[in-house]
């Protein structure tokens, strides 16, 4: 590749000052070509001007002027950019070495979007997500949310974003499921290209959002209203069906975990989550636990 288009890094941060520097200087280190600008908003927080910086690899700093949350903030650093692509970072996670230019390279001149495989980091132990694919078609989303296409991994063509594809929708309750949404959406437009190496740091400890099981629900409500055929995957019906299973679970409310269980198993008898989200409705198991679990694998419910 001769001509590098230049990329613009939209990294919304709330309440993390440490974990925020160590993103933003896992992006300014990588080896690319092409120019790099960094934007990080600050969603319901003061703004840092300390993290400000000139030079060849800018960084900026804004405040989120849109919806409060997540989407509202990955969509005002996407209006205050005018690169060629659009990449997203959490602030607590890390881009790895080579990043970047693999991903360019393999977004080509076809795909809208491109992702890569993900390094899970759940308190000190690590565990490798792969797709085991290098292209990911709307089917395979529907039968899976493919936990590996993180976020902290999506390098988006700008005139998509602002274009047919959209942005980041601002609606998600709690901006939950928002990036299942994105990747849904751009697979049903065109294969998402994918580089199948761990490429992305991501921190499965100390989320904003790992024990609001209302927000869970409604999310997966939400997504289900938006894309109705997913109820048509049997497995991946399972799999919604059988995560709101849980999060009723462990809210206490047994009698929507059990209907919701149920669903999962008429869906696909296999579902495993239908026997987590019984087992936590009768008291056998607590999901907090079943998830600590998942996580120290790599794995979530």
């Amino acid at each position: 590749m001769t001509d590098w288009p230049s990329v613009g890094i939209v990294i919304p941060t709330h309440n993390r000052p440490q974990q925020v520097r160590a993103a933003i200087r896992s992006v300014l280190t990588q080896f690319y070509p092409g120019e790099i600008e960094v934007v990080v908003v600050f969603d319901r927080a003061k703004v840092d001007e300390e993290l400000a910086a000139d030079g060849k690899r800018p960084v900026r700093v804004v405040k989120n002027d849109r919806t409060p949350g997540l989407s509202g903030a990955r969509n005002t650093g996407i209006t205050a950019l005018d690169t060629d692509l659009v990449a997203f970072l959490d602030d607590d996670d890390e881009w790895l070495p080579g990043k970047l230019t693999a991903q360019v390279t393999a977004l080509g001149t076809e795909a809208e979007l491109c992702t890569t495989a993900i390094e899970v980091d759940y308190r000190g132990r690590r565990n490798s997500r792969l797709a085991q694919k290098t292209m990911v078609r709307h089917s395979d989303l529907l039968r899976s949310r493919m936990m590996m296409l993180h976020s902290s991994t999506f390098l988006f063509r700008r005139s998509a974003l602002l274009g047919g594809l959209g942005m980041v929708a601002e609606d998600a309750p709690g901006s939950q499921n928002e990036d299942w949404d994105m990747l849904l959406r751009a697979s049903r437009r065109r294969p998402i290209a994918h580089v199948d190496v761990p490429y992305a740091l991501v921190n499965w400890a100390g989320s904003h959002f790992e024990t609001r099981w209302d927000t869970k629900i409604s999310s997966l409500r939400w997504i289900l209203d938006r894309h109705p055929e997913i109820h048509g995957s049997p497995e991946g019906a399972a799999r919604v069906y059988g995560q709101i299973a849980c999060w009723h679970a462990a809210i206490g409310d047994r009698k929507e975990a059990l209907r919701w269980a149920v669903r999962a198993t008429k869906a696909n008898p296999s579902e495993p989550r239908a026997a987590v989200a019984a087992a936590a409705a009768a008291g056998i198991v607590g999901v907090p636990a079943v998830m600590a679990a998942l996580h120290r694998r790599g794995r979530g419910i």
